[in-house]
């Protein structure tokens, strides 16, 4: 039986709610244009993934009932987490996120990046004036990490030659780093030792590793995914199936591959012929063995911290993130 969000998060269910309640109202601003745009972003918000990892490694690190520092860290990474989709939406000339229309697509460019200065600076105004120093540090490098990672991948996009180990180093960077910083913030906002707050980090990066290689597994479409989408391979992105079947690859099927995914176009029937060939190369089975022994080291590190019903649902938590149809 499939174990659903709203379970997974039961034994956070009231400390959720609060938090919400917390967070809306950290949004509120007399400035009236801003404020119509925060009650937006509010309003849009996701799964709310990060907050439950930020709360369940508190509590797994001894934060039971958990401390206002903790509520603080989750509305930290959201804020500032947020500020960079915002300023993502910019860059991407992305009229959409989650379904709605972006804040650039609605409110212009020049809007959408003020706002998102304006969510930076909440995040660092939020910690300063409640001494979480320990908190900022570990956010502001996760942030500085998601900027590194996205910088080396437009390099690589451009030359298309990216190697599983630069691969690796720029999902550690764009993803894994977001939700070990979650996991880092959840442990020390409880009060945890460096060496309880590295463990926690590191699991948190084994999570996001698993995490990027579903997303990346979506393109290409399996029976349990869906359709195939082909999204990556028209933006000129090598995940790791694609990486791993060039490897397999003689050099003038490469040769076509890569010119296929160079002057693609948008053209399905280039996409399609890149999807086939990553199938018929071992491509997708090759990934998800990879995404499994993250899942499964991410689960080692767990079970050194005590049992508990928030471990439990972390457990529960990282199945599912490795186990959702979108």
């Amino acid at each position: 039986m499939t174990v659903t969000l709203d379970q997974i998060q039961a034994p956070i269910a009231a400390e959720m709610e609060e938090f919400e309640k917390k967070f809306r109202q950290s949004m509120q601003t007399r400035q009236l244009l801003l404020d119509k745009i925060m009650g937006y972003i509010v309003k849009r918000k996701g799964k709310q993934i990060r907050p439950m990892f930020v709360f369940f490694t508190a509590k797994i690190s001894g934060g039971d009932p958990l401390p206002e520092a903790t509520f603080r860290g989750a509305a930290l990474i959201e804020l500032l987490h947020t500020a960079t989709l915002v300023h993502d939406d910019v860059v991407d000339e992305s009229n959409y996120r989650r379904g709605f229309f972006s804040i650039n697509a609605l409110w212009k460019n020049k809007i959408a990046v003020l706002v998102g200065d304006y969510l930076l600076s909440k995040g660092l105004l939020l910690s300063l004036e409640n001494d979480d120093y320990d908190l900022l540090k570990i956010v502001s490098n996760a942030v500085k990490e998601l900027s590194e990672g996205e910088l080396l991948q437009i390099e690589k996009a451009r030359r298309l030659d990216i190697t599983e180990d630069v691969y690796f180093d720029i999902i550690r960077q764009k993803t894994a780093s977001l939700i070990a910083s979650c996991c880092a913030v959840g442990a020390a906002s409880a009060g945890a030792d460096k060496e309880t707050i590295e463990r926690a980090r590191l699991f948190g990066e084994k999570v996001g590793m698993a995490f990027q290689i579903k997303d990346d597994l979506f393109d290409f479409g399996t029976d349990e995914i869906g359709k195939p989408v082909g999204i990556d391979i028209k933006e000129k992105k090598m995940t790791l199936p694609l990486i791993y079947a060039l490897q397999q690859a003689d050099w003038l099927t490469k040769r076509r591959v890569i010119y296929n995914v160079k002057n693609n176009d948008g053209r399905k029937d280039r996409v399609q012929a890149v999807i086939e060939f990553v199938k018929k190369s071992g491509g997708l089975n090759y990934a998800i063995q990879v995404m499994e022994r993250y899942r499964d080291e991410a689960l080692t590190i767990l079970r050194t911290f005590p049992e508990s019903a928030s471990r439990t649902s972390l457990e529960q938590l990282i199945n599912y993130t490795i186990e959702r149809e979108k």
